[in-house]
This record gives structure tokens, C-alpha cells and sequence, in this order.
């Protein structure tokens, strides 16, 4: 039985030798375009079980993405359904504007954490304040991955970046940003989650929790947040191994996983 970690080709390879069933395949959604990413990063990661997700739910016409400015700047050129770029830090609030305007359309942000939790945390509070209907889908790499890796509000106390070399003082910048919790307390939000990728049972987690908040959509009931703690090897300078048990390990200490509201209710 063939692993679903193999790359579609080896797979597709393997599978023509009998004896061998191909057991995975890139959903319809996931264009096979290559990727630009880093070598190990989540954001491809995430990109798949997103659109394995919206293939899975029958929603491929009926879904728009809204990607900013960032590393997943171009994820137009990946996902197979109708996108619409906007400027750094503005997903929010032109997510709110296509929402409002075609209501019956699933629509997601999909921002990093330098876009979202910076030059974007106006646009974002109030329009989950507002309880506008749509998904954030929220990467925490604790640094602006596009830009060199500078310090971000969720780099972690005495992480080292290009901006705090000798790791980030809370002193000096405060406390690392912890953005699930701060839009739990919002009276907006339905369904705000923490989850990450960097082992089997995690990205298991982290799809049902996408879907959990995409299905949330028809109910009309306001924003849902799915934070995902994700990794950044070429920035933090560590491989890709060392980088995902950086995030398992250290990264949850400071951003644990798990539900924080749940159809409205606060869960801790």
C-alpha cells in the first residue's frame, strides 16, 4: 500500500506496477502548478488539505479565496477556484465586501501572521467584530517569511530574527501576540481553533478543523478562525525535520493547541 506522503508522481508510477492501488491522488481543486515555497514549508501543506477539503464538500464553484500580500501571495497560481488578491494586510476587509455582495459564496481569507497580526489586525478585529460570515485561515510562523525573516507580534520571547538578533525582548517589543485568543473574546466569532501540521494526527486535525469551519458558513452564525502553527526552515535556519519539532515542541508552549470558542461558547 502506497503512503499518501509519496509526491503524486512517484505514486502515479508506482500504481501502474501490479500489485500496487494508488491509495492518494492531488485533488481536482490543487492545480498542478509547482510551488514556490521553501523546501519543507506548511504553506504547501495547508494548501492541500484546504483544497482536499472544498473538493470533498462538492464547493469548488462556489468558493472564493481572498490572499494578501505575503508568502502565499501567489497561491492563486494553486488553488483551482476563484481568488482575489488584496492588498497587504486588507484580506478582511475585502473579504467582508465580496461576502456581503454574494452571500451564498464560501469565502476564506488566507494570511501569515506578519500580514495578519501587524499591518492587517485593524481590518481584521473589526470585521470580526462585526461577525462577518467568512473563514480566516491564519499561518503562524512567528516571522515575515517574504521578507527575510524580521520579528513579528507572535515571534516568541527570545526568538532570534533579523530584527531582534539577540532574540525578541519583551522588555523592549512586549509579549508574543496570541491572536486565537484575542478573537475568541469576541463576540463575533463562532468557531476560533489552534492547530498545527507538523505530524500525522496534527494535520488530521488541522483538515477536519477546516472543514468544521467552512460547514459553519450555512449557518450564518459569524467569523471562524483556524490559527495554524506553522514552520519556516529557511528563516529560522533549521531544516525541515528540525523546524517541524521546533513547532510541536517550543511553538505550542507559547500558542497551545486546541478549540478556543466553539458554536459561540468559549471552551477555556
Amino acid at each position: 500500500m502506497l503512503s499518501d506522503t509519496l509526491p503524486l508522481a512517484a505514486t502515479a508510477n508506482a500504481a501502474a506496477h501490479e500489485g500496487y492501488e494508488a491509495v492518494y491522488s492531488r485533488p481536482a481543486t490543487l492545480l498542478s502548478t509547482p510551488m514556490h515555497y521553501c523546501p519543507g514549508c506548511s504553506h504547501s501543506l495547508v494548501h492541500k488539505l484546504l483544497m482536499e477539503v472544498i473538493a470533498e464538500m462538492g464547493i469548488q464553484e462556489h468558493t472564493i479565496g481572498i490572499a494578501p500580500v505575503g508568502c502565499s501571495v501567489f497561491a492563486y497560481e494553486y488553488m483551482d477556484i476563484d481568488m482575489q488578491e488584496a492588498a497587504h494586510g486588507r484580506a478582511c476587509a475585502v473579504a467582508t465586501a465580496v461576502k456581503r455582495l454574494m452571500p451564498d459564496r464560501y469565502v476564506f481569507t488566507y494570511q501569515g501572521d506578519g500580514d495578519l497580526a501587524a499591518i492587517g489586525i485593524a481590518e481584521t478585529i473589526h470585521a470580526v467584530n462585526r461577525g462577518e460570515n467568512f473563514l480566516i485561515v491564519f499561518i503562524n510562523n512567528a516571522v515575515y517569511g517574504m521578507t527575510s525573516g524580521q520579528m513579528a507580534p507572535t515571534t516568541l520571547s527570545g526568538m532570534k530574527t533579523t530584527t531582534s538578533p539577540c532574540g525578541r525582548s519583551e522588555a523592549l517589543t512586549g509579549s508574543p501576540l496570541k491572536i486565537a485568543e484575542m478573537m475568541a473574546q469576541l463576540p463575533g466569532t463562532w468557531y476560533v481553533t489552534r492547530q498545527m501540521v507538523a505530524n500525522a494526527n496534527a494535520v488530521r486535525r488541522t483538515k477536519k478543523a477546516l472543514r468544521h469551519a467552512l460547514e459553519a458558513q450555512q449557518l450564518q452564525k459569524g467569523t471562524c478562525l483556524v490559527e495554524i502553527l506553522a514552520n519556516c526552515p529557511s528563516n529560522w535556519k533549521m531544516t525541515p525535520v528540525e523546524s517541524m519539532k521546533f513547532v510541536e515542541e517550543t511553538m505550542t508552549q507559547t500558542f497551545p493547541l486546541g478549540d478556543l470558542k466553539l458554536e459561540g461558547r468559549l471552551c477555556k
